[in-house]
């Protein structure tokens, strides 16, 4: 690394604040430890309004964005289409019609805006980021709104979007779930281009994707996610204690544990001081 120029930043993402109470919990405390940079929260959740107290003391220490939720959980409102059964789809089922264009975008929209409102109704302000909950917010009709809600509602409060867009020579010398790694980089550069055209503030670099199988110790995919980094590099994770509540609405459950020990361990501060980065908000 050339020693005059400014070192990377590392923006640490932790996904799914609100999901439940042993996640919320996991996700206050590295915010308490200076371990955290950003944490996205997921607003559809029946415990948002009670954990956005418990997030307020701590807004600033990290940024706090809105986790757009389009898949498996439960709507804020009524989407007769997209969630007949008061459901949302699975990802896989959201994907297809998406690509085959068959979204109630109307829906959509008021589902998105209502997730906004409940984040400003909640935390006291607008979030300051957006993403998606299993990379939602870019799938082709979705983007095009959450750019849209972007311009009318958040540009003015400097509100930034998570991509995930990277290169994939870098996916595959990484070495960690390429196949997925390389399906959401995809989805993240159609958003990317809307993005820089509307003037919407953006990471630089992303990592961050596993398999949640154990197969690997986390510490060593962590630092394959470390390399070759590029200006706000930012990496999304998933700390969190397990309970009931977890397992009646996720399947990834123990992974969350791991990496909640990681990030509070002093191996988690060397590999950032050994890639030479430093933990950073956005701004």
């Amino acid at each position: 690394m050339n020693s005059s120029a400014p070192a990377p930043r590392l923006i640490l993402c932790a996904d799914d604040y609100a999901i439940a109470p042993g996640v919320s919990r996991g996700i206050l405390s590295l915010i308490e430890q200076d371990r955290l940079t950003a944490t996205n929260c997921l607003t559809v959740s029946r415990f948002w309004p009670e954990h956005a107290g418990w997030l307020k003391p701590h807004a600033a220490k990290a940024d706090i964005g809105l986790h757009l939720a389009l898949t498996l959980l439960t709507p804020l409102g009524s989407m007769p289409h997209t969630a007949p059964q008061g459901r949302l789809p699975d990802i896989k089922d959201l994907t297809i019609a998406s690509w085959r264009g068959r979204l109630d975008l109307a829906e959509i929209e008021a589902e998105l805006g209502r997730q906004i409102d409940a984040f400003e109704a909640g935390f006291g302000r607008p979030p300051a980021f957006l993403d998606g909950h299993q990379h939602v917010h870019q799938l082709p009709g979705v983007r095009e709104i959450v750019v849209a809600l972007w311009q009318h509602r958040l540009a003015r409060h400097g509100t930034w979007l998570r991509l995930t867009d990277e290169p994939l020579p870098a996916i595959l010398r990484r070495g960690v779930e390429r196949t997925k790694s390389a399906i959401i980089s995809l989805l993240g550069r159609g958003l990317g281009r809307q993005a820089r055209r509307a003037g919407i503030p953006t990471n630089d670099s992303f990592s961050g994707v596993q398999d949640f199988s154990g197969r690997v110790p986390y510490a060593r995919m962590f630092d394959r996610f470390l390399e070759e980094p590029r200006g706000r590099h930012l990496v999304m994770c998933h700390p969190g204690h397990v309970d009931d509540a977890l397992r009646e609405v996720d399947d990834v459950t123990d992974a969350r544990e791991e990496e909640l020990r990681f990030f509070g361990s002093d191996e988690f501060l060397a590999a950032v001081a050994r890639h030479g980065l430093v933990l950073s908000r956005f701004n």
